[in-house]
């Protein structure tokens, strides 16, 4: 018996298909949210140390023009931290969005693997049923052409 591809067979590659793509649109965007909470991070870091120099300025004595320059840089650095937060919760929308789009395309491909499994189940059942009368027709004939004729 040749087994040539049925539509159902075609959706269920479309569907896989369709799957691994948002699998890897999934895995890019994890990918670009740990850059992101890593840039997060180091700013976070410098920011950290810059103000501890800031610090140790003051306890060493600093002018008021140095003082007013590492206060700008540190305002500068915490905007740029409000924006990396932002950018890391947009990021964070973006992987769930693509997680979201993963789940349905999976569902999509159970639901057809399930119909498959059902229709493939169906033929055995079919396959057997057939089977079995042919055997049932194999054996009455033996049996009916054993069996000493009634006149």
């Amino acid at each position: 018996m040749s087994h040539r591809a049925s539509p159902l067979d075609t959706l269920i590659e479309l569907a896989r298909s369709d799957r691994d793509q948002a699998g890897q649109a999934l895995a890019s965007e994890r990918q670009n949210k740990r850059q992101v909470a890593d840039q997060l991070e180091s700013l976070s870091q410098y920011r950290l140390e810059y103000a501890q120099r800031l610090q140790q300025a003051m306890h060493q004595g600093i002018d008021p023009a140095s003082m007013r320059n590492y206060q700008q840089f540190l305002d500068s650095l915490d905007a740029a931290l409000a924006r990396a937060r932002d950018a890391l919760a947009s990021q964070q929308q973006r992987v769930d969005q693509r997680q979201d789009q993963w789940q349905q395309e999976q569902r999509k491909l159970s639901s057809y693997d399930t119909l498959a499994s059902r229709r493939q189940a169906d033929q055995r059942r079919h396959e057997a049923r057939q089977e079995q009368r042919l055997s049932d027709e194999m054996v009455n004939g033996r049996l009916a052409r054993t069996r000493p004729s009634e006149s």
